[in-house]
């Protein structure tokens, strides 16, 4: 039996590949940009594109592609060989420099919000030598993949990649100048870090093929409750099955080859769901490999007869599916800067990186829900399985208590802060959990890191880690802007812990410790004036407030124009997930509902003449004949009106997503209703849609 060591990265171009493969010099330009965030030398892009080709040929591999984030969602990638002519016109393998640093795949059909015209097709993408290249397989065909960027020829961004990178440069700037304000000297570079905890549902392949709501959307959009769904709660952190074992199994041979560190596997909550969660890594690099991940899943899903479903609702009345966004900020000295010490002054960083992101998400709580928006997250959010829609900050009791005694002190100085924290110093560092869990919360500090819930396990997670880097950019700033704006002569660490005072008395309203269920929370969160978007269109809009079109480009992450495009782009593609399931809804009810309803009501009529017949009359029959063509008349009747509402000219992107999201919602909801009150009354000879009660019970 091989160990994890013979194979784990075997697909990657690791550090250890490019130290054996290029000469010294090389090597150790290669890694600074990797590892310092320095421009890459272009010089060495020869020599370097040469030991990539003789690597990834010598691993069988024919081809290579730049892959990227398009907005639409998901991974993109356009493949290219390496044959070309030679002298002679005799075919040779090449790859050049200009082939690794760039390429030019048409642009024209990628979604740009408006940037530009479909007719103006360029569009380049560009190595990010952070996120290490590897191998992709597909049978016995291996590509070179080169983790990219992906812009238009005017430079205005296309995909997700790039304003992650630029607002891990604006967190890293204002880092590193308020660490040097304070005395510093060691810290030169922060490296923010996430683990991200992935979790999603399996079905066997063959009842999949009964439910094409499923395959169309997704998730099922009919189908009653069963009689047993998740509320033994015997399912989560339960035995695991020998054939989701073996597939478990299989997924983490995958994903260490791609040197994916993949820590914990278990049973989720809700029937035939499941997570699996890796060991954290730097931002860039983690989202990549979520990305990979998830195709993963599918892939070995479909190898076993299975069906991965990452969609976030794909069974109404059990839990959803999410992946919990771990993040940290460290430097180039190890120090988590989320995490308390014996050390004086990084207790004084560790303060004022709680009050920089306290300070960020007061100012921008909006934007943490419309990071998450979209059509299957709405489904999610609040259903009491995941954070409500409204963003709070839990600290848990100790970090609550301390931060509540600092803005009480009467005085603040250094000396009375360190002993304020001294108790940390007593906690067992093997548990670092200095808080309880409150999954009702969507942005928790767990010990030393913030979990942030919300996000929904079908998302790339580059949106979540681009505004969280941005939010706490703006809170840095806003501290470093403070500090230097007391004209006193106190020293700098007292003026900085008191700016730490101020934040900490001027972000109460968004730190809440109790229950984000509960809808006295609700009322609560409208008094202190905190956001609470209910669906995607709403929550795009706090994208466009002002103050957040200045921060996106103040700190570079987005331009306006960049900004807006964006937003429609999300608003389309919301428009086009929902007029799918509505119009697909339409033919499920019209080429399986009905017939199967009338089917049944044929049968009862049948049955009911020949009782008749016999001078038999029943008036508990003659009402089941009645509710059956009463439901019958009703489903024909929200048909209808569905079909009535898709064919309506609403204007503008925005009125239409509007309206999708309010009457489109209710028009199906009340389909729903009719169509899975109808499936009790069925017979399942008739019904050809396999129930929930057997494709949760599936395993």
């Amino acid at each position: 039996m091989q160990s994890i060591h013979d194979y784990y990265g075997e697909l990657v171009f690791t550090k250890k590949v490019m130290e054996q493969k290029l000469s010294k010099n090389i090597y150790k330009k290669l890694v600074a940009a990797i590892d310092n965030l320095e421009p890459l030398d272009q010089t060495i892009a020869s020599e370097v594109a040469h030991a990539m080709k003789e690597w990834a040929l010598k691993n069988g591999a024919t081809h290579f592609t730049h892959w990227f984030q398009p907005q639409r969602g998901g991974t993109a990638q356009k493949h290219d060989s390496f044959i070309d002519y030679g002298e002679g016109n005799e075919i040779i393998e090449r790859f050049s420099a200009s082939q690794l640093v760039q390429s030019e795949p048409d642009a024209s059909s990628f979604p740009s919000g408006g940037i530009r015209s479909t007719f103006e097709a360029r569009g380049y993408t560009a190595w990010d030598p952070t996120s290490p290249v590897f191998l992709l397989e597909a049978g016995k065909t291996k590509t070179l993949v080169i983790p990219s960027v992906f812009l238009s020829w005017t430079g205005e961004v296309l995909d997700l990649k790039t304003p992650l990178l630029r607002s891990l440069t604006a967190l890293n700037e204002k880092v590193i100048s308020l660490q040097k304000l304070l005395g510093n000297k060691n810290a030169r570079q922060i490296k923010v870090f996430a683990g991200i905890e992935q979790e999603y549902f399996l079905l066997p392949k063959e009842l999949v093929k009964s439910r094409p709501d499923i395959t169309v959307t997704g998730r099922t959009l009919f189908g009653n409750k069963p009689a047993k769904g998740q509320q033994m709660e015997d399912h989560y952190f339960g035995n695991i099955r020998k054939n989701i074992l073996e597939f478990m199994e299989d997924v983490d041979h995958e994903l260490y080859r791609k040197g994916i560190p993949v820590k914990t596997r278990h049973n989720e909550v809700a029937p035939n769901q499941f997570e699996l969660a890796p060991l954290h890594q730097e931002a860039n690099l983690a989202i990549d490999n979520n990305l990979q991940t998830m195709e993963i899943l599918k892939r070995v899903a479909d190898n076993h007869n299975m069906v991965a479903i990452l969609h976030e609702k794909p069974f109404a009345g059990v839990n959803g599916s999410g992946k919990h966004f771990n993040w940290s900020i460290s430097d180039n000295t190890g120090t988590n800067y989320f995490e308390p010490s014996k050390s004086p002054l990084k207790n004084i960083s560790f303060l004022l990186t709680i009050s920089a992101v306290l300070f960020g998400v007061k100012k921008f709580s909006g934007i943490l829900r419309a990071s998450v928006a979209d059509a299957g997250n709405d489904h999610r959010l609040g259903a009491n399985e995941a954070p409500p829609a409204i963003m709070s900050v839990y600290l848990g009791e100790y970090v609550n208590d301390l931060l509540d005694s600092i803005e009480k002190a009467s005085t603040i100085n250094e000396k009375e802060v360190n002993e304020i924290t001294l108790g940390v110093q007593n906690l067992p560092k093997v548990n670092k959990d200095y808080s309880d869990r409150n999954r009702t919360s969507p942005v928790a500090f767990t010990g030393n890191k913030f979990e942030f819930r919300a996000l929904g396990s079908s998302a790339n997670p580059s949106e979540v880690g681009t505004t969280l880097n941005l939010i706490a950019a703006y809170g840095f700033d806003e501290i470093y802007k403070r500090i230097e704006a007391k004209k006193d002569d106190s020293d700098v660490k007292k003026k900085a812990l008191e700016v730490v005072k101020e934040i900490i008395a001027e972000t109460k309203d968004i730190r809440f410790e109790k229950n984000g269920y509960s809808q006295d929370w609700h009322v609560e969160a409208e008094k202190r004036g905190l956001p609470n978007a209910k669906n995607t269109p709403e929550a795009l809009k706090l994208f466009l407030d002002k103050d957040v079109i200045k921060a996106f480009s103040d700190y570079h992450v987005l331009t306006e124009r960049e900004l807006r495009s964006k937003i429609e782009i999300k608003l389309e593609n919301y428009v086009k997930i929902k007029e799918i399931e509505y119009k697909y809804a339409v033919k499920v009810v019209y080429t399986l509902v009905l017939p199967a309803v009338l089917k049944q009501i044929n049968i009862l009529a049948k049955t009911g003449k020949n009782l008749s017949k016999l001078n038999i009359e029943s008036e508990v029959f003659a009402k089941d004949i009645d509710t059956l063509v009463k439901l019958y008349e009703d489903i024909r009747e929200y048909s209808s009106a569905l079909e009535k509402f898709l064919e309506e000219d609403y204007g503008d992107v925005n009125t239409v997503a509007e309206k999708f999201a309010s009457k489109g919602v209710e028009i199906l909801a009340s389909l729903r209703e009719k169509v899975d009150a109808a499936e009790d009354l069925v017979a399942d000879e008739f019904w050809s849609m396999i129930s929930y009660q057997r494709l949760l019970n599936a395993f």
